[in-house]
């Protein structure tokens, strides 16, 4: 009776306890305030001790943290951490907090606008590894875009030319293929006379202009005459083809035995060429019908109109 009655209730112990307890620990934190700023001033001291810097020098050179390397791969003890980490999405949250606060944005804007950023930029993309890629693929998409061109070119002159038709492949050109080819001259000769008629308003202009109006109009024209003549027949003569029809993968060959067109050839095919059009296009009409598909200039000339690689 008289130890129960010393021990008390359970109630009245476990208070005590728990005071006894709570002093304790307030006790420990107490101390360990007091005691924090003289427990780090003495560890710092032994760290500084030449005996504790040669002791862990002798382990650091030893083949502990070779072992400790191998222990960590071969427990993949990183990668187990690092699929936590992103299990969690700390990882994430880690990068964007990291990412979005102030003091990344402003030293991201210090590396940008450094000289040594500026120049690495330079070097790079003044290399010649970037223009040889550049180049390479500016290439590659022309050589593609053409190629699709050419491809569509060649099916609707299959789908247009009645006679051929049910042919599956024919050496000639067909109205497409030429049509594509003479827009794109046509822009060649429009940019030329352009080049020309403002050389001539330069020189008009610093010797006091070309009068009266007419004749400066009658220049002009005989101008663009002129060089469209040119260009067609010379491109005919020496080469076989103009930048157009280069583009477009045909040429014009003679019914000579080497295919080459004679200077009076390519001016007859040339006038050709303008007879054909002033009526419409209808001098491209017989192309549609003829085997060889023979368009008026090749009729006039002597020619005909076929794919390079046939």
């Amino acid at each position: 009776m008289g130890a129960a009655a010393d021990k008390g209730p359970p109630d009245e112990r476990s208070a005590v306890a728990g005071a006894i307890g709570g002093a304790a620990v307030y006790s420990a934190r107490v101390a360990a305030r007091v005691w924090r700023g003289p427990l780090e001033a003495a560890a710092e001291e032994l760290l500084a001790t030449p005996e504790v810097k040669r002791a862990l020098d002798r382990t650091l050179s030893g083949p502990l943290p070779e072992e400790l390397g191998q222990l960590l791969v071969r427990h993949r003890v990183v990668e187990r951490v690092t699929r936590e980490l992103v299990t969690s999405g700390e990882l994430e949250r880690a990068v964007e907090a990291t990412l979005a606060s102030p003091q990344s944005k402003e030293m991201l804007d210090r590396v940008l606008a450094s000289d040594a950023m500026k120049q690495a930029l330079e070097r790079v993309l003044a290399g010649p590894e970037v223009r040889s890629a550049l180049a390479s693929h500016t290439a590659s998409f022309a050589d593609e875009v053409v190629g699709d061109v050419r491809r569509a070119a060649t099916g609707l002159d299959a789908e247009l030319s009645l006679r051929m038709r049910r042919s599956a492949h024919t050496q000639f050109a067909g109205v497409a293929s030429r049509g594509v080819a003479l827009v794109v001259d046509a822009l060649a000769i429009v940019l030329g006379t352009a080049v020309v008629g403002g050389a001539a308003s330069l020189v008009a202009a610093v010797v006091g202009g070309v009068k009266p109006e007419w004749l400066a109009q009658t220049l002009l024209s005989a101008a663009t005459i002129a060089i469209a003549v040119g260009y067609f027949t010379l491109f005919w003569k020496a080469a076989g083809q103009t930048p157009g029809m280069a583009l477009m993968g045909v040429r014009v060959l003679s019914s000579r035995a080497d295919g080459r067109l004679t200077g009076w050839q390519a001016l007859c095919r040339t006038v050709g060429l303008a007879l054909a059009i002033v009526p419409c296009f209808l001098g491209f009409v017989p192309a549609l019908f003829d085997r060889r598909r023979r368009a008026l200039p090749d009729y006039l000339a002597g020619t005909e109109v076929v794919y390079d690689d046939a």
